[in-house]
């Protein structure tokens, strides 16, 4: 008998491009249905898959980005005069900001659905748990229709990652938190190669200055290597203008003594280039830090001076009416209240003080089946910006709250001394996202000292 080798069926799940679609031959088959469209978004392309009311769907268009964005709206308003039309997206990612803002101006309605149910819905969804692009868009679009999606409106005006909707002022700080963040990086990049430099050409320097102080800084660029600062008759009346009240007398002198003597390898021009162009660029990005931190203050001020005038005039002012990044500065400092609001949104908008802190990644996780016990960690999820700009505010907490500083002690030596800071900072961080909630949401004033006073869980 002859051997029959059986031809596969073309997948349900493979892509057709969207100019070839016939939005005719689909109305006469589906005309008055209700349809959902679900989209996966990509950089260069969206996967677009329509859902119907009898829980099939048909076959997944590729619309490429960002040409064929006007081609598959064009197509889908011609389905929507004929069935009623929801597009669903994915929360991730700013690539569909395109779509979205072309949807709403369409007048097409856009839904929200989560990552992470699409991720855990994939297996329910056909019975295998793998995961594309198609089978992604028909997932995205069975979970809108079974109603686990919210209303996204596009309302012009957003920025990457902040979506549309935001006011001006939230605008303005969304710039100046990205900026502020940016320079940020940018000289800790800095200050790594200044520390690499200083370990070799000048390594006691380090011992008496860090190599991100901006005394030391300032001081390079304007001498460049330790033989021409110990070379300078002026240099310690120099030192004194550069580093002003924070550069004590018997600093000035370690630091001339440490150039006179050092034991680094010798510089020759270009090492003293170098050195003298990477300190000038942490003073740059230093005072441009500093600016960003001063455009943040006055917007802070000028949009909590118009929302009390405004509350006055309308004889409505309450508690609430108040802004709430003043008050979260007091917990966290001003430029990581402003982090906060960029990243969560307005504090009160969140249920409780877990919710604030869950949105932070700063809950706790575990992964443990039988036998296998797995270890207590913060799930990361959300934007890691917040959690970088809260830890920050951690460390400058522990070094200037004493009740802090015990525990933290006390935290290190129960998981085993010397190395074990990590988890005590994590464990600060975490009180510091509540009392952050509580400042902002619920008008508590902030005392560092209430951190730890109640003997709750130290994790």
């Amino acid at each position: 008998m002859q051997e029959v080798i059986p031809v596969k069926r073309r997948s349900p799940y493979s892509l057709v491009d969207v100019k070839g679609v016939s939005v005719e031959s689909i109305v006469q088959a589906r005309a008055g249905q209700a349809c959902w469209v679900g989209a996966d978004v990509a950089k260069n392309e969206v996967v677009v898959c329509l859902y119907w009311q009898d829980k099939t769907f048909d076959r997944p268009w590729r619309v490429r980005l960002p040409g064929e964005v006007g081609v598959m709206i064009h197509k889908l308003l011609e389905l929507k005069a004929r069935c009623p039309l929801t597009l669903a997206m994915e929360s991730s990612g700013t690539y569909g900001d395109v779509l979205r803002q072309a949807a709403a101006d369409a007048g097409i309605e856009v839904r929200r659905v989560s990552g992470i149910a699409v991720k855990g819905h994939a297996e329910a969804f056909d019975g295998v748990p793998s995961q594309h692009d198609g089978k992604d868009a028909a997932v995205i679009a069975e979970l809108s229709a079974q109603g686990k999606s919210a209303i996204w409106a596009w309302q012009g005006g957003g920025g990457g990652g902040g979506g549309g909707g935001a006011s001006e002022s939230d605008q303005a700080m969304r710039y100046w938190v990205r900026r502020l963040d940016r320079q940020q990086r940018i000289k800790q990049m800095y200050c790594g190669q200044l520390e690499a430099l200083l370990g070799r050409h000048w390594p006691e320097a380090q011992r008496v200055l860090k190599p991100s102080s901006g005394t030391l800084s300032r001081t390079l660029a304007r001498w460049g290597t330790p033989a021409a600062l110990a070379a300078d008759p002026a240099a310690e009346e120099a030192l004194a203008k550069i580093g002003r009240r924070w550069l004590k007398p018997e600093k000035i002198a370690a630091l001339l003594a440490a150039a006179r003597h050092t034991v680094g390898v010798r510089m020759s021009d270009w090492t003293a280039r170098e050195m003298r162009e990477v300190a000038q660029a942490i003073v740059d990005l230093r005072q441009q830090v500093a600016a960003a931190k001063r455009a943040l203050r006055k917007l802070v001020a000028a949009t909590a001076a118009t929302a009390t005038a405004t509350a006055t005039a309308t004889a409505t002012a309450t508690a609430a009416d108040c802004p709430t990044i003043q008050a979260q500065a007091a917990a966290v400092g001003l430029a990581t209240a402003c982090v906060l609001h960029v990243c969560l949104g307005d504090v009160r908008n969140y249920p409780n003080a877990g919710a604030y802190r869950k949105a932070m990644g700063l809950n706790l996780k575990e992964r443990s089946s039988g036998r296998y016990k797995g270890k207590l960690r913060i799930s990361k999820r959300g934007q890691r910006l917040c959690r970088k700009w809260i830890y920050f505010s951690a460390l400058r907490l522990i070094k200037t709250s004493a009740g802090v500083k015990r525990w933290v002690a006390a935290k290190k030596q129960r998981d085993g001394g010397k190395g074990k800071g990590k988890r005590a900072v994590i464990g600060v961080m975490r009180r510091l996202a509540l009392a952050a909630y509580q400042v902002g949401a619920c008008g508590v004033a902030f005392d560092a000292e209430r951190l730890f006073s109640g003997g709750g869980s130290s994790r």
